[in-house]
């Protein structure tokens, strides 16, 4: 993939821009698919525009080679969310550590209300005797303002994060609080890295585990085991 000059993918941006005035443009780069630049927004997703920005391609570039099929998206995915779970930062994260030395760890989109998510939190113990820190980021599916989204804002408001956590997790009522917090952060965070569901365990790689999965099965996936 050869660079792009800054006039070129500036034109492209522009004319795309007046054309798609809602397409929140972060970045526009060449793409390795000849002829065509790979856009970048904060929409949610990438997508292929030809030079003359006359025709747009969207879904993942898959490339086939002599090991075979190769999907130049996801690879591109993989890094994009990594750094982007960085910039984001640890604070006002709900950690639960792992015991003794860390071996990995992942961060996972939760929601209160969801059957899967606490079936996945009753096996966060095993992961931690494992070596494996969980990092739980807010992520109530209905959206904010809703029941959902008030019970997350009350577990992350309490004195005691774990200990109100683990009882909402097990459908006990945690009392209702509210205090500046970084819920809707982490929800939209959440958007930005393409979570569609709950629970989604993302790993340090950036791979993205879609629902439950028992603790022995990711910390294979981990490589812990």
């Amino acid at each position: 993939m050869t660079s792009a000059s800054a006039d070129a993918t500036d034109d492209i941006e522009a004319k795309l821009a007046e054309a798609i005035p809602q397409l929140d443009i972060t970045g526009v780069t060449e793409s390795e698919v000849p002829g065509f630049y790979e856009v970048s927004s904060s929409n949610g997703g990438n997508l292929l525009v030809s030079e003359d920005v006359q025709y747009l391609l969207t879904g993942d570039v898959l490339k086939v080679t002599p090991n075979g099929i190769a999907n130049l998206s996801e690879e591109k995915r993989l890094g994009e969310r990594s750094r982007t779970l960085d910039e984001f930062g640890m604070d006002g994260i709900i950690t639960y550590p792992a015991k003794g030395e860390e071996q990995a760890s992942v961060a996972v989109f939760t929601d209160i209300d969801c059957p899967y998510c606490r079936k996945f939190h009753n096996e966060v113990p095993e992961l931690n005797d494992m070596g494996i820190t969980v990092h739980y980021y807010g992520f109530p599916r209905s959206g904010p303002d809703t029941p959902s989204f008030a019970k997350y804002v009350s577990v992350w408001c309490a004195d005691d994060q774990q200990a109100a956590m683990d009882a909402a997790k097990q459908g006990r009522s945690v009392a209702s609080q509210n205090c500046e917090n970084p819920v809707d952060a982490q929800y939209r965070l959440g958007q930005q890295v393409g979570v569609t569901g709950t629970p989604a365990i993302v790993t340090e790689t950036g791979r993205i585990i879609p629902g439950y999965r028992p603790a022995r099965q990711i910390a294979e996936a981990l490589g812990v085991l």
